[in-house]
């Protein structure tokens, strides 16, 4: 099937929020007494209240988001990825979308202060009931762009996501910025920057010949 779009994660693939995150997560860790490094893997691609419900049971996850959510606001390094700004340029509007475990305010503060466009759909972490790597919010995105799953790349740098897209049926390109090509198996094909995003759209005809010169 021909492809119809491309289905973004926003954190690792257009958003360079690596650092920022693991402040926030080594310092929740400290708080809670717990191991950071043991808690940071379980952080990719998931919503915060996903990740407290798997590095301590214990504690109430919506609580616990309360404190995150501090702990994040004092962070302000959220720039683009490289070349992420004239990818999102170079393609139509009702070509690509974003999917996130992340919140629509904070998403559409770090999209604005990075200079980055945003797409006609979007979906949240708090659209779902389901978060990844279940497939729900890639069927969503693919439901409301008027497309069968088949039809989308999604592009993500956490093995949660991969498993989300592959489980929704779309094709699967793995994002090298957080995990290395191991670490995002099974996914279909690999991106190690956005020049080869871009390569692979242009050759597929979304995106168009020159639009990124």
């Amino acid at each position: 099937m021909t492809l119809g779009a491309v289905l973004f994660d926003v954190d690792g693939v257009l958003l360079d929020s690596t650092e920022a995150h693991r402040r926030v997560w080594d310092a929740w860790a400290g708080l809670r007494g717990l191991n950071a490094d043991a808690v940071w893997p379980l952080t990719f691609g998931r919503r915060p209240e996903d990740t407290v419900r798997l590095a301590a049971p214990e504690l109430d996850p919506s609580q616990e988001r309360l404190v995150l959510d501090q702990l994040l606001e004092q962070q302000h390094a959220f720039p683009a990825v490289d070349g992420a700004v004239e990818l999102l340029l170079g393609l139509p509007g009702d070509a690509w979308a974003i999917v996130t475990s992340g919140d629509r305010v904070s998403v559409h503060a770090r999209f604005a202060a990075a200079d980055l466009p945003l797409p006609r759909v979007h979906v949240y972490g708090g659209d779902v009931v389901q978060a990844k790597p279940a497939p729900e919010c890639y069927l969503k995105a693919a439901a409301a762009l008027g497309l069968d799953p088949s039809a989308c790349l999604v592009v993500e740098d956490a093995p949660a996501g991969v498993a989300a897209g592959k489980a929704a049926g779309c094709r699967v390109a793995g994002f090298t910025s957080t995990h290395d090509r191991d670490g995002l198996h099974p996914a279909d094909l690999f991106f190690d920057t956005h020049a080869d995003t871009a390569a692979y759209l242009q050759a597929a005809g979304l995106l168009s010949t020159g639009s990124l010169a």
